[in-house]
This record gives C-alpha cells, structure tokens and sequence, in this order.
C-alpha cells in the first residue's frame, strides 16, 4: 500500500486559476491554512480571462473555479463550491445606499457593463428588460475589479457576483437588485488525471472546505 501523505512536509507549487475576486476573497483563508499545514506550499493565483479548458488538459494548471457550461470540456472532472447570486454596488454616500432600491432609482442611474465570457452581465440585462427595466449603460469593462473601481469613484452602479468579489468590496455599499435574477454554482474544476494524486487531493479538499466556510475573514 502507498504511503499516507505527510501534508506538512509537501514541497510543491500548486497553480489555481479563477476570475478576479476569487483570490481576494478565498485566497487570505487558503494561505492561513496552507501556512498551518502545509508550510511547504506555494499556491500561485492565475487569471482567468477565458474558459479555455487547455491549461488544465496541458497541466498548466491544477485546479480553476468557475461556472460549468455548455463551453467546458466534457472530460474535466468538477465539483460544486458554492451557490452565488449578482447584487447591485454602488458607492459609499450614493443616492441608492438609502432607501428602498426601486426599478425606476435603479433604471435612472448609469451603469458599468461586464462583458466577459463565463460569468458575465448581458443576462443582467436580459432579467431587467423582463422586468421593464431598461439599464443605461455608460461604461463596459472586461472584468469585476474595473467595474467595482469604476463605481468606487464615480455614480455608477456595478453588478456583480456577491460571494465571489466580496473580497473586491471594501468601503463600497451593496444592495439587492429591483427584478430576479437566476442564482448560479461556481465549480472547482480539475483534468482527470489528477484524481490519484495525493497531494492534489489534498489541494482540492482544502479549495473545498474554505469556499463551504459561511463567512470570509473581510466580509
């Protein structure tokens, strides 16, 4: 039989790729309990501009987060990390951090669009159209960080995941959105090939445990 792994004396560098706001949000607690077992470890953050699946077929990558779609190689092996839903974000001292969010506040402000692929804006779109909402769009960025900077200093409205850039929200005021939006689970994904190995296990058990934990340290 193999040799029980001895976490603590792991020499070895684990590359985790996810959209931006997952490092800032979960990365704090895994290096805590990187450092508290696994002393050995180094865990790089990549990002993650597309949904390309070759880094992880390559071994480039060990594990990546992310929203499981028609685009993801049916090969990969994934597992649920967590439930999130989007929240508007405005702001500290805007109009809409008081007061009921109303469709026709929400319609009135400007907003910052995020077009990317994965998760992305545009059914934001489409669930305020349902409603009757059309939003005025004054700026389109390609990811969450940009969007939160953009309304950190200006009067626009950001939309983005909750749990996911809650590490990204610091001093800024987060409201529920004026129409439903569908929730949606980010995944862990990781190629096949890995699932015997050990030390990998190890890395995606401990992926798992931090994202499952209620609250983050900044929250």
């Amino acid at each position: 039989p193999a040799e029980a792994l001895d976490v603590a004396q792991l020499s070895r560098r684990f590359v985790l790729r996810s959209s931006e706001g997952f490092a800032e949000t979960f990365g704090p607690q895994l290096l805590e309990r990187i450092t508290g077992e696994a002393p050995g470890v180094t865990l790089h953050f990549q990002s993650k501009p597309d949904k390309e699946s070759g880094p992880l077929r390559e071994g480039e990558v060990d594990v990546e987060t992310g929203v499981i779609d028609a685009g993801t190689a049916p090969e990969l092996r994934a597992v649920p990390l967590f439930r999130d839903r989007w929240i508007g974000v405005v702001r500290t001292g805007h109009a809409l951090g008081s007061g009921p969010i109303t469709p026709e506040r929400y319609a009135q402000a400007g907003h910052v669009q995020v077009l990317r692929r994965g998760l992305h804006s545009s059914e934001i779109d489409e669930a305020a159209r349902a409603a009757g909402i059309e939003r005025r769009v004054a700026a389109t960025v390609s990811g969450f960080s940009t969007a939160l900077a953009l309304a950190r200093e200006t009067e626009l409205i950001a939309t983005v995941p909750d749990r996911h850039t809650e590490g990204l929200r610091h001093g800024l005021t987060a409201f529920e959105l004026p129409f439903s939006t569908t929730p949606f689970t980010i995944a862990m994904l990781w190629h096949p090939r890995m699932d015997g190995d050990e030390a990998h296990r190890w890395m995606r058990g401990l992926v798992r445990s931090v994202c499952a934990s209620g609250s983050q340290p900044h929250a």
